[in-house]
């Protein structure tokens, strides 16, 4: 069984939503499909709950009016069968009526996960109404019922594979699935999500869980290109990368892609491939365990970065120094992106400031520190890309870019550089033309 996922700009119209038909009934293998909600769904939903907070019910009533009416609207253009659509609608208003319940809770850690997952909700009910009336047979699967992940970071797979399995054996005769993305289960069997552009994760716990011979992102760009499309001319697709090559272009960036995406599928050796919904026939970036060539691959950026100076003349050289440091970022569950040192400071980077506070106050009793904000992580990736010929020439950069870090040796397959965010683009820009423009060779 294959793995199919399709994101909020792929089934964000009627017209997209035929595309996404067209490649669903292309071949006749098995198929499990992950939607998103339809594109700007979520943004309204997450309005809905800053309007919960404020008990604002009128606001709250506007959202879900315009919640309804769109998706009416897409059952009106996309259903032609009168009575499938009147069950389409209905259905779509209850949901609506469920979800103005929800919002009339009050605030809490649950009603905002089950008030934000309800795009893919209503999305995959109309998509699976859709397909049935046309005689492309399938079944609706809840993703609440099998996605019990425990942990977002640690996603228990055995788990959710016991579970869909269970149902897919349920369901003989069926060869095509439709469910949800973004929404899960946690430890205590609430709903939850996985963070937002979270159903590309959901498509690899499930692939890992079903063992899927394949798990296809579909998107609206034609695979993992090697810089920033939105801010780089004449950038390329990537034909293939390793996991850990797109592993830290995601986590540095890459916006095709969740951060964790390919981390379910490494150990059972399930490949990614990326797709383009509205060019199905371009081949796409190929995620695997396969090397095809080392070297320079692509560059990627991180914004909302913060980069905090820690100095003491007396204490740096001092036994357990470092882990004290280390052990206040720990309390305060604040990840370190990049980090290097000197004899007397350490410099590093965090992109979570909801404890900064906290965590500046506790170190200033012992030492001096200083933060910047609104700092971007450039990252240079490929495998062993410092024995790459061309790599020397991203240290040219120094001569035009004020740094604020770099950082190589904590993997073989990525070069960080730290600028402040205003120049994120045109550092982008430079190292795309030293690192990926061949030059016009001389024939002789």
């Amino acid at each position: 069984m294959k793995v199919l996922k399709f994101g909020g700009t792929s089934v964000g119209s009627v017209e997209n939503l035929h595309k996404v038909k067209e490649i669903l009934i292309s071949d006749q293998e098995d198929k499990m499909v992950v939607c998103s909600a339809m594109s700007g769904v979520t943004d309204q939903l997450v309005k809905i709950v800053d309007n919960v907070k404020f008990n604002d019910t009128e606001a709250i009533t506007r959202s879900l009016h315009w919640l309804e009416n769109k998706h009416i609207e897409v059952i009106h253009e996309l259903v032609e069968d009168d009575a499938i659509r009147s069950v389409l609608k209905e259905g779509v208003s209850s949901m609506i009526t469920d979800l103005f319940e929800i919002a009339n809770q009050g605030y809490s850690d649950t009603v905002y996960s089950r008030i934000v997952t309800y795009g893919e909700t209503i999305l995959t009910y109309i998509f699976s109404g859709f397909l049935n009336a046309i005689g492309v047979s399938n079944v609706l699967l809840d993703a609440k019922e099998f996605m019990h992940v425990e942990s977002v970071e640690n996603p228990n797979i055995l788990k959710v594979g016991k579970k869909l399995n269970r149902i897919i054996e349920n369901s003989p005769q069926a060869s095509l699935f439709i469910t949800q993305g973004f929404v899960c289960r946690d430890k205590e069997n609430n709903i939850s999500h996985l963070k937002r552009g979270g159903s590309d994760y959901t498509a690899t716990i499930i692939g890992a869980a079903i063992n899927a011979i394949e798990v296809q992102i579909w998107t609206d760009i034609d695979g993992l290109h090697n810089n920033d499309p939105r801010y780089v001319e004449g950038t390329k697709p990537i034909s293939h990368l390793t996991y850990n090559e797109a592993a830290e272009l995601a986590y540095f960036g890459a916006k095709i892609l969740h951060p964790q995406t390919v981390s379910p599928v490494v150990d059972k050796d399930i490949p990614v491939l990326l797709k383009n919904t509205f060019a199905p026939d371009a081949p796409g970036t190929v995620i695997s365990n396969k090397t095809y060539r080392k070297g320079l691959k692509a560059i990627s950026a991180k914004d909302g970065i913060t980069a905090i100076k820690i100095k003491s003349n007396r204490m740096l050289m001092a036994h357990g120094y470092l882990r004290r440091i280390f052990e206040v970022f720990d309390n305060y569950e604040t990840s370190i992106d990049m980090i290097t040192t000197s004899e007397i400071a350490i410099s590093l980077t965090i992109d979570n400031t909801e404890n900064l506070d906290k965590i500046v106050k506790e170190i200033e009793s012992y030492a001096e520190i200083t933060v910047d904000q609104n700092h971007s992580i450039i990252c240079i990736v490929g495998e062993s890309v410092i024995n790459d010929k061309n790599s020397y020439k991203l240290f040219e950069i120094l001569n035009y870019i004020p740094v604020r870090m770099v950082s190589y040796g904590g993997s073989n397959n990525n070069i960080s550089i730290l600028v402040d965010t205003k120049d994120k683009i045109p550092t982008l820009r430079f190292l795309n033309d030293k690192l990926f423009q061949v030059p016009n060779e001389v024939v002789l």
